[in-house]
């Protein structure tokens, strides 16, 4: 096997970053490129938060400083791959120019997902997935501003909270009624939506068939299980997930279903090239291929493992899937599986700490979700990666410190 001397990656996400950062920790003194048009990788989860609202800059989503990529010789190129040609190692640039790889790393993630109804494509239906994304939603938000906000999951949700803080009137629209069950159980699930009403956001439980523009006024169609309604809005959200991008995937031919096909380390159908981030689905050892994983670590674990694979490495042991979000104030979290067969246990019901444990058919603990519950959570996820078998009394009992039953 010819040894790799030349990585480059496509897309300068906190996976592209991560692939790069990986190499480099692990040893390897050959040419990185990251190539992306947005430039330096940045952070994106404060998009709908911290900074929508203001509170932090463009320097403070910068996932590492300008002056790390120069002491870790990691290359920058502002500009977008347009195609691969893995025979020759070549990936063509928007600008015409042309880099030759021993390996090529696809790290593209997805693009906001549009709504298919009429008058979508208007100048006020807006997405959130870069930050020219947010700057164009925050210059346009303003106090008294009415916003519609199409989708109710997790980036929906935060908008709203960001949005209902800097003065906004806001609706959410959802077909289900009691969204993110399968992401943290229907318990917690219906408080965090409960949450919107407290704080003045309206909820519709429909969807929108149309957006027509009356002036400088949005009138939002909305179709509901039993009748219709119509909406006045100056600004529509839509937050409705995203589609993973396979654009250059597709220019060589890479095994793809919703998402670039790859193994465990990142390996695609063509051995010339990796890929990692939100726009992968990982096959398995035993064939099955996994969903699509959109979260912060899974980019970092994603792109490790990709840059083990480049190395030869073992790749670390994949931890039980977990997220967190914010809104109003509080934070969530949520690791394992809270959809799995089985039972719920609820620690501190009907308070601000609420925590859920989600035992399988055995008694094994597979999952947990939390509002404000950190360590509780962190002790689960260990319990959880060594299937661990705890009481229904314990995980109910407050005074019960799950760290301890950890050791």
């Amino acid at each position: 096997m010819t040894p790799i001397r030349t990585v480059t990656v496509a897309g300068g996400g906190l996976a592209g970053l991560t692939v790069a950062r990986e190499l480099r920790s692990r040893g390897f003194d050959g040419t990185v490129r990251i190539v992306d048009p947005e430039g330096l990788p940045y952070d994106r989860p404060p998009l709908s938060k911290a900074y929508l609202a203001g509170t932090t800059d463009r320097a403070g989503l910068q996932l590492a400083p300008p002056d790390w990529f120069t002491d870790n010789d990691i290359r920058i190129i502002d500009d977008s791959v347009t195609k691969l040609d893995p025979g020759r190692g070549s990936v063509l640039l928007a600008s015409g120019s042309e880099l030759i790889s021993d390996a090529v790393v696809l790290a593209t993630g997805g693009r906001a997902r549009r709504l298919p109804v009429p008058g979508s494509e208007q100048s006020g239906v807006l997405q959130l997935r870069t930050r020219a994304d947010a700057d164009h939603l925050r210059d346009r938000l303003f106090p008294g501003c009415r916003l519609v906000v199409v989708g109710a999951g997790l980036i929906a949700a935060e908008v709203a909270s960001t949005a209902t803080g800097l003065g906004a009137h806001v609706t959410l629209i959802d077909p289900v009624p009691v969204p993110l069950v399968p992401a943290v159980g229907e318990e917690l699930a219906r408080v965090l939506h409960d949450m919107h009403p407290a704080h003045g956001v309206q909820i519709m439980t429909g969807r929108p068939t149309r957006i027509a523009a009356d002036g400088g006024t949005l009138q939002v169609d909305v179709e509901l299980p039993h009748g219709a309604d119509r909406l006045a809005a100056d600004l529509v959200l839509v937050a409705i997930g995203i589609e993973p991008d396979t654009s250059l995937a597709d220019t060589a031919d890479l095994s793809s279903e919703n998402g670039i096909e790859v193994t465990a380390t990142g390996a695609t159908s063509n051995p010339a090239i990796r890929a990692a981030g939100d726009g992968i689905r990982i096959r398995t050892a035993q064939g099955t291929l996994l969903p699509r994983s959109e979260h912060w670590e899974a980019a970092i674990l994603s792109g490790t493992a990709v840059a083990c694979g480049l190395l030869g490495d073992q790749a670390p042991q994949r931890p039980p899937a977990w997220f967190w979000s914010d809104r109003y104030g509080v934070h969530v979290e949520a690791v394992g599986s809270m959809t799995a067969s089985g039972s719920t246990v609820l620690r501190n019901p009907g308070t601000d700490r609420l925590i859920a444990f989600r035992l399988d058919t055995d008694g094994v603990l597979v999952g947990c979700a939390a509002i404000n519950g950190g360590k509780v959570l962190r002790a689960a996820k260990r319990l959880i990666m060594r299937r661990a078998r705890v009481g229904l009394d314990d995980l109910a009992d407050p005074a019960v410190d799950l760290r301890k039953i950890d050791r």
